[in-house]
């Protein structure tokens, strides 16, 4: 994990298996900031979804008990959101670096789309 000390407090930035175990062992919550067209077709399972286009940081979870990490498509917009949570107070703040991309390119599981039933379908990068 990389972190950054800024006016608003610690980011760190998380790789794709430091997401996961983290994920799996019950210890963040995941918020995926892409759009709900995005989100609908492909996603991390067990990530929520907040669009950065609808962000408040007020309406956060709190972190007692659970970090929250970011995550967007390739890294921007979970960055900007994750600075905005840190403007907000919230401290530490982490973000998928790469976003869903990298999840993807590392083999990681996602739920996409099963183009001939259109069903969700549990994939491998």
């Amino acid at each position: 994990m990389k972190t950054e000390e800024t006016d608003g407090g610690t980011l760190e930035t998380w790789t794709p298996d430091e997401v996961g175990a983290a994920l799996e062992a019950g210890e963040i919550v995941l918020i995926d900031v892409r759009t709900p067209q995005e989100y609908a077709l492909e996603r991390i399972p067990g990530a929520l979804l907040f669009p950065m286009s609808h962000f408040d940081a007020g309406a956060l979870p709190t972190q007692d008990g659970k970090r929250i990490v970011f995550h967007c498509a390739g890294g921007a917009r979970s960055e900007k959101v994750a600075r905005a949570a840190l403007a907000a107070g919230l401290d530490p703040v982490a973000h998928l670096g790469g976003g869903f991309g990298v999840w993807k390119g590392n083999k990681r599981p996602y739920l996409g789309t099963d183009m001939a039933t259109g069903a969700p379908k549990l994939m491998n990068g």
